[in-house]
């Protein structure tokens, strides 16, 4: 999607510097929308990643583009930020998000015990739509909700939200939609459903689709997928014929 044009007349174009600038300060509850960067654009798109950084920060929530749809995101190991999102989403803590991760080799600083053929998983299909939840490390101090001593991974295919994650550190992050509506495919379709509950929204086009990353449970003995989403179970099965499908 391209940047959004100004009605006319139309106003002097606003520098990216002044823009980070703006979106440093929280939105007001009469501020119809917070700040949209079109990431199209280089300059606007490392000062959109500059002001994400800053809102992240600062306890604030960010909307970004993956190679399935758009997320919504907060510093994972900000508790107030994570129950900020989730109240965003219109979610409770039965429901942690998932924490995206800038390298593959950050999955040994949240998880451990992962096993070998998910390791393998990771050497291939990382970056990509699969969410791994993994037994997390015992050391990490974070609260993403009830989420019994796991956590899910997913290193995402797309180079703005790797940008921001090789900033930011890891981030929770869930589909950029109130509960019960569709996911985002769009910057635009994100701001309509969550408006200034997002301080920073980087509009990184189209997304690949609006289907959703698969979902495989590697806790046990043998991997589970909890959701069937765009890597097929025929393909999780090259790693491990054992994988179960989705419980029906």
């Amino acid at each position: 999607m391209g940047a959004v044009t100004d009605a006319e007349p139309q106003r002097p174009a606003q520098r990216p510097a002044e823009r980070a600038t703006e979106l440093s300060k929280p939105p007001s509850a009469s501020s119809p929308a917070a700040g949209v960067f079109d990431c199209s654009d280089e300059e606007v798109r490392a000062a959109g990643i500059d002001a994400a950084v800053l809102a992240l920060r600062s306890g604030r929530l960010v909307v970004l583009p993956t190679d399935t749809v758009y997320g919504v995101a907060a510093d994972a190991f900000d508790h107030a930020a994570v129950r900020r999102l989730l109240r965003a989403k219109g979610r409770g803590r039965d429901q942690p998000p998932p924490v995206l991760v800038g390298a593959a080799s950050t999955l040994d600083a949240l998880a451990t015990g992962v096993p070998t053929y998910a390791r393998d998983m990771v050497a291939e299909l990382w970056p990509g739509p699969l969410t791994l939840v993994c037994t997390q490390q015992p050391s990490l101090t974070w609260d993403l909700g009830d989420n019994r001593s796991t956590v899910a991974v997913r290193m995402p295919d797309h180079q703005v939200t790797i940008d921001l994650l090789t900033r930011a550190g890891p981030l929770a992050v869930s589909s950029a939609n109130r509960t019960g509506q569709p996911p985002a495919t769009l910057a635009a379709a994100a701001q309509e459903m969550l408006g200034d509950r997002v301080q920073v929204y980087l509009d990184g086009g189209p997304t690949g689709g609006d289907e959703v990353s698969t979902i495989i449970d590697v806790t046990g003995q043998r991997g589970r997928v909890l959701r069937q989403g765009a890597v097929p179970l025929d393909r999780l099965r090259e790693f491990d014929h054992r994988i179960a499908a989705v419980e029906t």
